[in-house]
């Protein structure tokens, strides 16, 4: 049995602002231990509950933050960018679950660090239907038929992931205050927690379904200014929606959707708010 981890670090704990999750900050050294640590615990559960194989990927920002010399050392890591497939690089038919550590909330929503990839996006749409990068992530892993078994992260991004995945298994760490202040586990009852939590998501395997994405999905990112939304224009394919700052692209599958996310969101980046 092979299993895959998608590690974020927003929703990882004791994490309540951008001094922890910014490489230049001076809490981000803090942040990446932790980081590891709890990865650590996820995979050392696996192991002791019949899962054969490993692969984490490092999902947040540059993707190198994860610790490899403090990784388990039976697990592999995918660590750097840029990644075709970005927070689900890596993944494919052969895993029976994947697991999200360390998410956090979908933009416009609750949620400590709450945000769709980039500070720029307010609603990322599937066929009208708002996601983050959760839910996005979870689509694709559906289109391989792979099932999220589990979601770690702040309460707001459980609550999102029970929402979207029925009978899934979450493990808050933290409590959301504000978008940047949290009542939060220490590391070691949240490691103790995330080892029991993972038990009980590979025991409840079968409980839990693949999130199909939608055939032929139409993809709206909604930015928060125009001029993001006029650099996401740039790419072929794509319209502009009268009188909005939502960028349109009909995609022929969930993959070719969330590498044309990828593209817009990393253009729009070439502006900010005005």
């Amino acid at each position: 049995m092979k299993l895959y981890l998608s590690v974020d670090m927003e929703g990882i704990t004791g994490v309540p602002d951008y001094t922890f999750v910014d490489s230049s900050q001076h809490n981000y050294e803090r942040a990446r231990k932790i980081m590891t640590e709890e990865t650590n615990h996820v995979i050392e559960a696996a192991f002791q509950n019949h899962v054969e194989e490993v692969l984490v990927n490092d999902s947040h920002s540059k993707m190198n933050n994860l610790l490899i010399n403090e990784i388990h050392p039976d697990a592999s890591l995918i660590t750097g960018s840029v990644k075709p497939l970005s927070m689900i690089q890596g993944l494919d038919e052969s895993y029976a679950g994947a697991i999200f550590v360390g998410y956090h909330a979908r933009a416009a929503q609750k949620g400590v660090l709450s945000h769709s990839m980039t500070f720029g996006v307010r609603n990322f749409y599937i066929n009208d239907v708002a996601v983050g990068e959760l839910g996005f992530n979870a689509y694709v892993a559906g289109y391989y038929g792979v099932p999220v078994l589990m979601v770690a992260g702040d309460d707001c991004a459980a609550m999102e992931a029970e929402a979207l995945i029925p009978n899934i298994v979450t493990v808050p760490v933290k409590e959301t205050i504000s978008r940047s202040a949290v009542k939060s586990l220490t590391p070691k009852k949240a490691g103790e927690l995330l080892e029991k939590r993972t038990t009980e998501a590979i025991h409840n395997r079968n409980r839990v379904e693949p999130l199909v994405p939608p055939e032929d999905p139409t993809l709206r990112i909604e930015f928060m200014n125009y001029g993001q939304a006029e650099w996401a224009n740039l790419m072929p394919g794509t319209e502009i929606e009268p009188d909005s700052t939502t960028v349109r692209f009909q995609a022929k599958n969930i993959v070719e959707a969330y590498q044309a996310m990828l593209v817009m969101t990393e253009l729009a980046m070439q502006t900010t708010s005005s």
